[in-house]
């Protein structure tokens, strides 16, 4: 079967596309790199042709509030465009768990009218909501920093692997379309602060992690369930102390 991956040579495209070709289908890295472009709809035609699956992984090189709207609304309409015609039979693509409760966030709101892009197309189509990647929790502590203080809220937290991520993307792109959401989260739920506190202290990072209900994450707010899902999620298979044993020999 031909699957085309959008953003297929990034940090969940490369893994999910290796993934996908193990299991012997045919599979697309589209990329710019590689002549493929959702912002300017070059070589889409000739990439989705014979397509049977698209999934949808690009990221805005930039989280400024109008720059993220542009690419996800632009990228979103080019990429639906071209697959009608095609006859794509699934469009998979990947969001955020909780886009729609932080409105503050102008990322979380790109999200949304992605969302509303794909649900008005009428292709079949899965929306795979993830939580926070556990690869960016050091970011995200960054973020927060202000000297050798990390302000985060309380508000709960469910990190999940890269790798993860991966494996249940391509599981889902060789399911039948939901036509709805499915949740993805990793296994381990704390407050926001002590999972930061737990990663920055096994990094051998000597910040203060203080919990303040007020901080802000990305311009929003986080209550206690912004972040997590509400109802039934798959989860990963790798725990945050598994996480940090593997990838501390790179650090």
């Amino acid at each position: 079967m031909k699957i085309v991956v959008i953003g297929g040579t990034g940090l969940i495209g490369s893994k999910t596309v290796a993934i996908l070709r193990q299991r012997s289908h045919d599979v697309v890295a589209a990329s710019p790199k590689n002549g493929i472009n959702a912002i300017t709809g070059e070589g889409l035609k000739e990439a989705l042709a014979g397509a049977a699956v698209v999934i949808d992984l690009a990221n805005s090189p930039s989280f400024e509030n109008k720059a993220v709207m542009e690419f996800f609304e632009t990228s979103g309409r080019n990429l639906l465009a071209a697959e009608k015609p095609a006859g794509v039979r699934h469009h998979v693509a990947l969001s955020i768990v909780g886009t729609d409760r932080t409105p503050e966030n102008g990322y979380f709101r790109a999200k949304v009218a992605q969302e509303k892009l794909i649900e008005a197309s009428g292709i079949p189509y899965t929306i795979i909501r993830a939580t926070q990647f556990m690869e960016f929790v050091g970011a995200i502590a960054d973020a927060g920093a202000v000297g050798n203080t990390v302000r985060l809220s309380p508000g709960l937290f469910q990190p999940i692997a890269a790798e993860d991520v991966s494996a249940l993307v391509a599981d889902i792109a060789l399911e039948p379309p939901r036509n709805g959401i499915v949740e993805i989260a990793g296994p381990d739920r704390a407050p926001f602060n002590e999972i930061v506190a737990r990663y920055l202290k096994a990094k051998g990072d000597p910040r203060e992690v203080v919990k303040d209900p007020d901080a802000l994450y990305w311009g929003g707010r986080v209550e206690q369930h912004s972040l997590v899902p509400l109802g039934e999620a798959r989860l990963g298979r790798i725990d945050l102390n598994e996480w940090l044993r593997r990838a501390r020999p790179a650090a």
